[in-house]
């Protein structure tokens, strides 16, 4: 992790940012992609040769990492995705300075191990400091990872393993000054409680693999997309613009048991998706791959003429050879949850709460801040039910370290305002009878491509989302290679990086 200058756009100066890479030459935004064979770990040792200052705003009065001496920019690398043991899973306590110079209280070694012995997939990795994640991923710390397993993935017939026809795509959103230089507004909502943090970060510019509003030349044939929402709390629905379809293959970092047709694509921020697009079927020579989502999500602004488009496809006249096989219809299938297998039951509720003036001040799952005592305390191998509540008014994508899940139902909360005193008052959804509220409520049908095993998913304002979290390999229900109940421990959290870092996250600890 170093300084580094990057052209996001031929008309703007180049930027100074943060950035991953093997040396200073070789560094990018997004950091070099991470290859790696199932069975095969990986081993990697992040060094921080970040300067003593950060080139962007921090606000020092949410909870946040600050080395004693004052200096250097702490940073930690977390393995989205992984399924790895605690000292190597990127606890935001963990950072550390340059040179290791000053290290946070649960820091403890400088080589991650990560295994790769769980089911094949997309993942990325990304800074993960108390209280700096917004600021250090906007600076650009953050990198695709792919553990690829030939004997499962080869025969499905997909582009697979093919530098001309699968291709990774980190989207996200920055503004820029005249200068080159990130823009990022240094005046809170509430300045005299927070000088700094704002709830959300949203830019101007479309970045697609570090350049702004890019174009593709393809082939008229099938190319497999990895889309990565590397934004901070921007959601995208992405469509084309020549009404051409996505092929839904994978999410997050499982496949689905079938391929899903789509016409549009919801993303919330650190969401993946796999598909498949055949340019074969286009009937123009371009299409501008777009975005409708208002923003914040889903009752924000609607998007304007620099955010609704993303990238252009650039379609060749000529007709191809596509030596990759029609979709096939069925995927990987891993095994589905048993409810009579779930040893807990838990009520996870997301609160926001706001100034004398209406602004947001912090957010917090459970009415607790993130140093309190863990009160989700899951053995390894185990599965539970959670109800996750959503009280604010936002979509909060709910990413949960090491375990998967599958989305059972989300149901609309009726009375709402009733349930939500309640709540505010006892922090007890058995006490303020959750059942009662959701019995009556609409149900939102989970879409199709969303059925299979996730690590992030959107949770919809005032709505009681179930989810069947397991805590073991998914594809062999097998125990895990290291000890998960060791220290640091887990988290989950809100993945709108400005609520995680204030501070819509909460530990997750492993017990025997």
């Amino acid at each position: 992790m170093g300084s580094f200058w990057q052209k996001f756009h031929r008309d703007l100066p180049a930027t100074p940012v943060f950035a991953y890479g093997t040396s200073r030459r070789h560094s990018t935004i997004p950091g070099p992609t991470i290859e790696a064979l199932h069975g095969v770990d990986t081993y990697v040792t992040w060094q921080n040769h970040l300067p003593s200052k950060h080139i962007l705003p921090w606000d020092p009065t949410i909870p946040t990492a600050v080395p004693p001496n004052k200096k250097g920019v702490p940073t930690v690398v977390h393995l989205h995705g992984g399924i790895d043991e605690p000292q190597s899973d990127g606890n935001a306590n963990s950072w550390f300075t340059s040179g290791f110079r000053e290290k946070g209280m649960t820091w403890t070694k400088k080589r991650y191990h990560y295994h790769n012995i769980q089911h094949p997939g997309t993942l990325w990795y990304h800074d993960h400091a108390m209280g700096l994640t917004r600021v250090n991923l906007l600076a650009g710390l953050f990198g695709a990872y792919i553990i690829r397993q030939p004997n499962i993935e080869a025969p499905l017939g997909l582009p697979y393993n093919d530098e001309e026809f699968e291709h990774t795509l980190m989207v996200f959103d920055r503004s820029f000054r005249e200068d080159g230089s990130i823009y990022m507004n240094a005046t809170g909502n509430n300045p005299s409680i927070h000088p700094q943090w704002q709830p959300e970060y949203f830019g101007d510019a479309i970045i697609v693999n570090g350049k702004a509003w890019p174009f593709m030349k393809v082939k008229r044939r099938k190319y497999r997309f990895r889309i990565i929402n590397a934004s901070n709390a921007r959601f995208f629905r992405f469509y084309l613009t020549n009404n051409l379809t996505f092929i839904h293959v994978a999410s997050d970092s499982a496949y689905n048991e079938r391929p899903v047709i789509l016409k549009e694509l919801l993303l919330s921020p650190s969401e993946i998706a796999d598909v498949i697009i055949d340019f074969a079927k286009s009937k123009s020579e371009t299409a501008i791959l777009a975005n409708d989502a208002p923003y914040p999500y889903p009752s924000g602004d609607p998007v304007n003429e620099s955010n609704d488009k993303v990238m252009k496809f650039i379609i060749s006249p000529h007709h191809e050879l596509d030596m990759w096989k029609k979709t096939p219809s069925r995927l990987v299938k891993y095994p589905s949850p048993n409810l009579s297998e779930a040893s807990q039951t838990r009520y996870i509720a997301m609160y926001e709460y706001a100034s004398e003036i209406d602004e947001p001040t912090h957010l917090y799952m459970n009415g607790k801040p993130y140093d309190a005592p863990a009160t989700e305390t899951p053995k390894p191998g185990t599965s539970e039910v959670w109800y996750v509540i959503n009280l604010t008014e936002d979509n909060h994508p709910l990413h949960i370290h090491l375990g998967l899940f599958k989305v059972l139902d989300q149901t609309e909360l009726v009375n709402l305002d009733e349930f939500k005193q309640c709540m505010m008052k006892l922090n007890d959804a058995v006490k303020c009878n959750m059942n009662k509220y959701p019995a009556k409520g609409k149900r939102a049908e989970v879409p199709a491509h969303e059925k299979g095993w996730k690590n992030v998913f959107k949770m919809m304002p005032g709505h009681v989302t179930k989810i069947f979290v397991r805590f073991s390999f998914i594809h062999s229900n097998g125990s895990y290679p290291f000890d998960a109940t060791a220290e640091p421990g887990y988290v989950y959290h809100c993945h709108i990086l400005d609520h995680e870092d204030n501070a819509m996250m909460r530990p997750l600890k492993f017990i025997h």
